[in-house]
Formats: C-alpha cells, structure tokens, sequence
C-alpha cells in the first residue's frame, strides 16, 4: 500500500508539535520544582516559615518544633510535660490524673502538628496560689551530698507469705499517680517521686499521711522565692526537697541547671558538705567544679526519664582516655582511679555511645547514672586540685598548703626511729605521699595496702621460723650451762612472737572497711593525723613487725655470738673473722637507710687529718730559730 506524500508531511508536522509541546511542558515543570526547592531552602537558612502550595504539592517548614527537640537533646533534663485541657494546678487530689505511669516515660516534648496545623509548645509556668500561708515551712539550702537515702532504713515486719492473687498481676495501684506525683524506681532499686508538671524530685513517702499537703506548700514556697529573688528559671531546672531530721515543716533544697551543669539556690550559700576540707576557694570558676560535681551527683540520685547526650559520652571518653595515658606516663599522677579501673572503665564506653543520643526510644537511666557517677569523680578531683587556678595542684605528691616536712621534732619519735632502725621514717615519707592536704590519694592507698598486706604475710613466715630457731637453741644441752646466752635468746623469742602478733592484728585490721571506700580511708586518716603523735605514730605502728623480727634476729645473733666466744681459742680465731665480715655487710645496708655512706665516712676522715696536719721538721726548726 503507497501512502501519499502529502498524509506523510502531516503526520510528520503533527508529530513535531506534540514533541515540542511536551518538552516544554516537563521543562516548565521541572523548573517550577527547582524554582520551590530553592525558595524552600532559602527560607529554612534565613529561619523564616514559609509555606508554599501549589497544585498537587505541598512544603512546611518547622523550625520551632526542630529547635526544640535540639535543645532537649543536648542536655540531661527530664523531657518538658504538656500539661492536657483536663489538668488542674491543685495539689490535693484533684491533679491525680494527669498522666498513667507509662504516659509519663513518653520522651517527646511537643508533637509534630498536621501541615495545616500551627505548633504550639508549652511552656510551664510554676503558678503559686495566691492565698497560701507559707510561715510554717522552713526551706534550707542543701546539697545532694545531703540527701539521706542511704541512712534511711525501715525494718520490715515479721515473716509471712504473700498470696499472689489469681490471673495477671496488676501493679496499676502501687505505680498510680499521687496528687501528680510519679513514683520511680533507681537502678540501684530506691524510690523516689516526681512531679512532672513542677518538675520536683523528692525521697520523701508521698503517700504518707500529710506529706502532699507539706511538700506542696515547700514546693509553692520554693517557686515564690525564686521569684521574689529575681531569678529567671529556664523550664528545664529541676527542684529536689529533702526533709530534714524527721521534720515535714523543715525542708532541704536546691535546683539543678542542665543548661550549666551546676546547682543553685535562691539565696547566698555557705557550705561545708560544697566545699569538703578543700581551703583557699577564693574564685567562682573554682567553685563551679564543686557545684558541677554535685550536679552530677544529682543526676546519679535521679537517672530515671532521661536521654544521654552524645556530647556528654564523647566528653567522659576523652577524659578516660587522657586519666589513663596519665597512669601510664607518671607516677605523681593526680587520677581518682588506678590504671586497672580505668581500663575498665575505657571498655564500657562503646557500649555508652551506643546510648547516647537516641530519644525515640525509652530513657536509658542506667547509661545516665554510669555517665554521672564517674563525671561526679572527675569533676570533684578538679575542684581538690584547684584546676584552672593559680598555683594549681600538678602532682600527686604537692602540697599546697606548704605542709612537705617528713621528719618529726618529737624527741621521742627520734630516738624510736634510731631503734627500729629508721623503719618509722621510711614509712611516714609514704604516707605522706598518700594523705596530701588532708585529701587521700585512693590508688596510692590501694597499692600501700596491698603492699602492707603481702610483708606482713612474709613477716608471720620469717617470725614462725624464728620461734621454732629460738626453741630449738634453747634445747641444746651446751647452752642450757650460759644464763647469758639463755637470757638474751629469751629476748630474741619475745620479739618474734610479737612481730607474729603484731602482724596478725594489723593484718586484721586493715582489711576491714579501711580500705573499702575513699571516704572510709579519709576518715580513718583524719582520726590519726589528729592524735597525739599524728602520722608519725601511724607509721611507728606499721613498722612494729620488721622492726620487732629484725631486733629478734639480732637477739638470737647475740645469743650465738655469746656461745662461740665462750668456746675454745680455736674456734674463737677461726669465727672471728667471718663474724665481723657478716656484722660489717649486716650494718652497711642499715647505714645507707640512713643517709650514711663508708665513701662519706672516709671524706670526713680524710678532712680531718688535712685540717690538723703534722708541721714538717723544717717548719718546726724554722720557727724555733725565729723565736729565739
């Protein structure tokens, strides 16, 4: 079939025109998305909201919702509680159904609206009544060094067995709420309440008889100083109320600012639990290491309904590692921990930036209390230390307070180190070491402790040894005719069994709570420093053992010096040699413990005879002559 040339030009014509008319339509199209992609883009960097539909396409744009979610994701705080339409502010039952126990855990802060939705963020407001009459609540600033959840101890009642009812058990009434208040558990299995709308932590029984009642009103209190102080509180601070001794109308308290990392109170503050024996804090920089680490202290009491930062795990990181190069490199290293806890510590900080930063799942209060127990540590060394100060403390071994003098001026304390032949000295210099401005240098301790514990060991072995040589002396028959010789090994039995025993005691007790915490050992070493004869009678103790067995020694090498010079002239002239070789090597190392050496000995001999000498005859006859 011949199709004429005419149809041919018009299907070609028409086929150009449909080519053409679709090309620029997906080119106007393809355009049109480019021209939105940029306007859109240019709006989120100039930080304006924008909205751009069209047929078919629709872009919004958030920016308070994404600034939000940043700014909760960088700080440890309780995510910020919504209050609903239906919620009151009262106190006293009316607010018990504000949120369930799993409502609370939710982690997001605000939610993402429809497009055709405007964003709204709640932004909390602690409202105070009106009329309330706060004259008989007491507010003392605390710290939560102060909180007492550790002495707090309540006897359970006698044996019984408890009848598990039938079905699924259902906790739902011992995890509901109380007038708002949450009760939450601590990894390490404490409970604690909290108040997600005042945002208020709290160890205190809320559903003791009274206490919402009482604790309201503190928290009302609180607030209302705050304001009358002028204090602009950022939503994410935190309060925590501690009632003190027993008294609900007498309550502790401070705020925690996770924004700063510090705590604060609504008025001038002077603390003893801050500041510990730490002297000389002169400067608010230095003071914040103190307020930091009791904010991380804070965090370790309440862990529960937070998110990890991956900031704060990068930074714990960096300090581990650079503590543990630190062991590694020095010896006056000024680490809290030995170089084994440390790597220890290195090895869970993977699993730590595995927690870190995920806020779509549940909180991670154990990641949280792991991170703020060794920031807690860190941050209290660098306040003892004096950190970022003049004069700051470099090594382990520097004082500075100016207290470096390892010799005592007690008479008595002299002439017992020349009797147990400088042993007191030697380790008073190592205690020295380790209580340094009345602050202990725990991985020191540790290492003195376990050095003590394996000379004692070696000291029980020496002095059993010794007892049976003494025993076995005394039961020759030719020694039994020289009361002298009886008489000084008797001596030598009474030294060994009292190292023996002095061993054993002191071995009993230093392994008891002594070495257990920091805190123990600091306290143990307050208790000597401040006695009568101080480090020195510390020191005096811990060298009973050598010093005891070596004078035993000594005694039994009497006793058979007494029994081989009181033999024949032959065995005299035989032993008499070896004997004061042995006495001479036995006495040098004793010599050099001390500072005094044969070489300086003879220096001083040869000084002397070049001081006074000998006039030559000439010179002698010369002056003669001149005399005369």
């Amino acid at each position: 079939m011949i199709i004429p040339r005419g149809y041919i030009r018009t299907f070609i014509s028409w086929l150009r025109l449909v080519i053409r008319t679709i090309a620029f339509r997906s080119y106007t199209s393809i355009l049109s998305v480019l021209r939105r992609v940029f306007q859109h883009c240019q709006s989120i960097i100039d930080g304006k909201e924008r909205i751009f539909r069209e047929s078919g396409l629709a872009w919004s744009s958030q920016p308070a919702a994404v600034n939000q979610e940043k700014s909760t994701s960088v700080t440890l705080a309780v995510p910020l509680f919504e209050p609903s339409p239906r919620q009151s502010d009262g106190w006293n039952g009316v607010a018990s159904d504000i949120q369930s126990p799993l409502d609370s855990c939710a982690p997001w802060i605000i939610s993402m609206p429809e497009p055709s939705t405007t964003t709204s963020i709640a932004i909390i407001s602690h409202s105070v009544a009106p009329v309330q009459s706060f004259d008989s609540i007491t507010l003392i600033p605390a710290t939560p060094g102060q909180i007492k959840r550790y002495d707090r101890i309540e006897f359970q009642g006698d044996y019984a067995l408890y009848e598990v009812p039938k079905g699924l058990l259902d906790c739902s009434e011992e995890l509901a709420l109380v007038s708002g208040w949450e009760p939450l558990t601590h990894p390490e299995g404490a409970l604690f309440f909290y108040h997600s709308y005042k945002r208020v932590f709290t160890d205190a029984d809320i559903r003791a008889p009274g206490m919402v009642d009482n604790i309201g009103k503190a928290v009302d209190k609180a607030y209302k100083e705050v304001e009358n102080a002028g204090i602009d509180l950022d939503p994410s601070v935190e309060l925590v109320l501690e009632f003190m001794n027993g008294d609900h109308e007498e309550w502790g308290y401070y705020f925690a600012d996770h924004d700063r990392r510090i705590i604060f109170w609504f008025e001038a503050h002077k603390s003893s639990d801050l500041i510990g024996g730490v002297r000389g804090v002169k400067c608010a920089d230095h003071i914040r290491y103190a307020l930091e680490s009791q904010y991380w202290l804070h965090v370790e009491l309440y862990p529960n309904k937070r998110f990890l930062p991956k900031d704060v795990v990068v930074r714990l990181r960096e300090i581990v590692m650079y503590t543990q190069a630190d062991n590694i490199t020095s010896d006056t290293s000024l680490a809290p921990f030995s170089s084994e806890e440390v790597a220890s510590m290195l090895s869970l900080m993977d699993p730590l930036m595995g927690s870190a930063g995920i806020e779509h799942e549940h909180p991670h209060e154990h990641s949280v209390w792991i991170v703020a127990r060794f920031m807690e540590e860190f941050c209290n060394v660098k306040f003892v230390n004096f950190c970022g100060q003049p004069g700051a403390r470099l090594n382990a071994d520097q004082s500075l307070y100016g207290d470096t003098n390892t010799r005592s001026n007690n008479i008595l304390l002299r002439v017992m180190n020349f009797i147990l032949f400088g042993s007191p000295n030697a380790y008073n210099k190592v205690l020295r070491k380790i209580w340094v401005d009345s602050t202990i240098v725990q991985p020191r301790w540790k290492n003195f402790i376990n050095r003590l514990n394996n000379e004692w060991n070696g000291y029980t072995i020496f002095s059993t040894v010794m007892l049976a040589v003494d025993i076995s002396f005394l039961a020759v028959p030719s020694v039994g005719t020289q009361k002298a010789a009886i008489l000084v090994s008797y001596m030598s039995t009474l030294c060994a069994m009292g190292s023996l025993v002095v061993s054993l005691v002191l071995a009993g007790q230093v392994n008891d709570s002594r070495r257990d915490s920091a805190k123990s050992v600091a306290s143990f070493m307050e208790a000597i420093s401040v006695s009568v004869l101080g480090l020195e009678g510390l020191a005096l103790m811990l060298c009973l053992p050598f010093a005891l067995l070596i004078w035993g020694m000594a005694f039994f090498a009497a006793a058979l010096s007494i029994v081989i010079f009181t033999s024949s002239v032959v065995t005299i002239s035989i032993v008499s040699p070896i004997w004061v070789a042995i006495l001479i090597l036995a006495t040098w190392p004793v010599l050099a413990s001390n500072d005094v050496h044969i070489s300086d000995l003879f220096s001083w001999i040869t000084k002397q005879i070049k001081s006074h000498r000998i006039p030559s005859w000439s010179a002698t006859r010369a002056r003669v002559e001149s005399d005369v």
